[in-house]
């Protein structure tokens, strides 16, 4: 079930980006990708830490649910990082990005391999295994939004 529904996710999200790309403006249309894939990875990350820090209840069967999202859609962003969209107004992306290309893709590629792996150890329900692979990916993405992101 949770696969089913990562599945239909990144296809909606595809879909949306397929049909940004013919409407045009090319550069803007995946620069908005990006950023609307970040924002649902966000939306799914967020409760997942209340749920590590005692602020909700941890559900077990939820939080690898949300696990299995994020993973899924840490694989999608680099699809809207395409030639010209360093010039994009308004976006949040760093000038860095491109000047240090591949420290970026290897922080995208740990990004996914984090969450590859706390989506694994998320199936077994185990707060106390689950904590260290979480802190792992939460660690990922600030390493990126540090060097990467305008605040």
């Amino acid at each position: 079930m949770h696969r089913k529904m990562a599945t239909l996710l990144a296809g909606a999200l595809l879909a949306t980006g397929a049909t940004a790309h013919a409407a045009g403006d090319e550069e803007e249309k995946a620069v908005e990708y990006r950023e609307s894939v970040f924002h649902v990875m966000g939306h799914n990350f967020k409760p997942m830490g209340a749920m590590m820090k005692g602020e909700i209840d941890f559900d077990a069967e939820e939080f690898a649910t949300r696990a299995e999202r994020v993973s899924q859609l840490a694989h999608m962003p680099m699809e809207g990082f395409m030639e010209g969209t360093a010039d994009v107004a308004d976006s949040e992306a760093k000038p860095g990005i491109w000047e240090n290309w591949e420290d970026f893709q290897g922080k995208m590629e740990d990004l996914q391999e984090t969450s590859a792996e706390l989506a694994e150890v998320a199936q077994g329900g185990d707060k106390g295994a689950i904590a260290p692979k979480f802190k792992a990916v939460g660690e990922s993405c600030k390493a990126c939004h540090d060097d990467y992101k305008e605040d």
